[in-house]
């Protein structure tokens, strides 16, 4: 699949930002956005046919400016952004109920919300949903009780939509570990070089998004095989 405009959301850095370079094609358009601004510029300054948003989005006009920019032609909504909570993480007896709902306002409700704009051109262009998943959707780690269980929701939403949306690629894409900044704030003044670049993740979304096959959950190490198998 080569998408004909595309958004990605969390592209001021990170997995965001490596998709978003990747992506970035004169005859596509790549609408990045980002919370930071001057992060967000940073990152996508001179790629070809990025259109840079800095915004949040969880704001609904936010989320209209996103759409309207992409176009009639938006063929592919990468859910990318996504909001770690406090850190060091907390147990659940003792996790910030604001702070959870934080957590699930970014990587729950807004990704909801922001399908529910796009969908219009995404049906007429049979188009692809992709949300970031992670291990801790599916399981129990001490501490990830809050991104844990907004993953796992984020993961059930895309379950359904891919029930629901037949003539949608919907993807629950699991990158695997990597050496990010919000990685680095899960495990604090821990060394994480051991993790790979997220620039090393990208090729397994690609070939994802290249090889098409059903709805479902990916993980990026599954996809390294020869074919791209069922899904996780």
């Amino acid at each position: 699949m080569t998408p004909h405009s595309a958004i990605v959301t969390g592209a001021g850095r990170g997995f965001g930002r490596a998709l978003t370079t990747a992506l970035a094609h004169p005859d596509r358009t790549v609408v990045a956005c980002g919370r930071d601004p001057a992060r967000l510029r940073a990152a996508t300054d001179g790629l070809p046919g990025v259109v840079a948003l800095a915004g949040d989005v969880t704001d609904p006009r936010f989320r209209a400016e996103l759409v309207a920019a992409a176009g009639e032609r938006l063929d592919l909504l990468v859910h990318n952004a996504g909001e770690l909570g406090p850190s060091p993480l907390p147990a659940l007896h003792a996790y910030p109920l604001d702070a959870l709902r934080a957590v699930l306002e970014t990587t729950v409700l807004a990704p909801l919300a922001l399908t529910q704009l796009a969908l219009p051109a995404l049906r007429a262009n049979r188009g692809t949903v992709v949300t970031l998943s992670s291990d801790a959707a599916v399981e129990a780690y001490p501490g990830w009780g809050g991104y844990g269980s907004a993953k796992a929701a984020l993961d059930q939403l895309a379950a359904v939509l891919g029930a629901e949306e037949p003539e949608l690629g919907v993807y629950a894409f699991d990158p695997g570990d990597m050496r990010t900044e919000m990685h680095q704030r899960a495990f604090p003044g821990e060394d994480i070089s051991d993790r790979p670049e997220p620039e090393a993740v990208v090729p397994a979304l690609l070939r994802l998004l290249a090889e098409h096959p059903g709805s479902g959950r990916y993980r990026a190490a599954d996809l390294a095989d020869q074919t791209v198998g069922e899904p996780a």
